[in-house]
């Protein structure tokens, strides 16, 4: 990067994100990011790219200009521009060739019952609750054409909503990104941060009508997501985290018209 920049972690799970300083000048680093960041980046839906550097070892280093924003709170989410910018990701199609280019093979609800059931077995939890929820998602499998998949961030929680001091709203992390369903991100968005109320109005400034099929596909990936995080929560023991989705689960399963023992 040449002489007089300073690095620092940026914090963040993987430990691979840097900011660089140099007098005034403040850059965003990361190693192997998402290889799509440069449609990203053109379409205006993370920070401008600014350059990209293949290291000796085969890494990938990105820049991209740092943005002087706060992430959004949890209130914020119920907000136009939320909804707007999600539709925007959703519908575009560079996006999904290049995802597709890519190789990557969509995540399908089987896909995601097969991996949560594995995990389940793995870490042989013991409880009769996340059991029947595990029998509830294998027997409730939705039903959407693949080809109506979009390119789903799959990792919506507030945090990685940015908004600038221009108001321009950012969705940053891309690590997790699939080919899905589009309400594998509808469902943890609406679940765990819009009222009920609210979600018709919300939806359709996303650009859809709330439908019997689109409730009940969104349930579905719903109940995946809260034992995904129950099984994530248990490796840690963490209590009040697993109590919290637990409850969630409960109240979807019964909202989906299965009576839970």
């Amino acid at each position: 990067m040449g002489e007089g920049w300073q690095l620092r972690p940026a914090g963040g799970a993987t430990g691979e994100a840097y900011v660089a300083e140099q007098g005034d000048q403040k850059i965003f680093i990361k190693r192997n990011s998402s290889p799509f960041l440069a449609v990203l980046s053109a379409e205006g839906i993370v920070p401008k790219l600014l350059w990209t550097k293949r290291l000796e070892n085969g890494d990938v280093i990105t820049a991209q200009r740092w943005v002087d924003g706060r992430e959004l709170k949890s209130y914020e989410m119920n907000n136009d521009r939320v909804a707007s910018l999600l539709s925007k990701i959703h519908q575009s199609r560079d996006l999904l060739d290049m995802f597709k280019r890519m190789g990557n093979h969509p995540l399908t609800p089987e896909h995601i019952h097969y991996k949560v059931s594995r995990k389940s077995d793995e870490i042989n939890i013991q409880d009769p609750f996340v059991r029947e929820a595990l029998k509830w998602l294998e027997d409730n499998l939705p039903e959407y054409s693949e080809d109506n998949y979009v390119v789903c961030h799959a990792d919506v929680n507030h945090n990685n909503w940015i908004s600038n001091s221009e108001n321009h709203l950012y969705l940053i992390d891309w690590d997790c990104a699939q080919v899905a369903d589009p309400a594998l991100d509808l469902a943890p968005l609406l679940y765990v941060y819009i009222p009920k109320k609210d979600w018709e109005s919300w939806l359709g400034t996303y650009g859809v009508d709330i439908t019997k099929d689109l409730v009940k596909r969104m349930q579905w990936y719903m109940v995946g997501q809260c034992i995904e995080n129950i099984l994530w929560y248990w490796q840690r023991n963490e209590f009040n985290d697993i109590a919290k989705w637990s409850e969630l689960l409960h109240t979807i399963l019964h909202e989906a018209g299965h009576h839970t023992s």
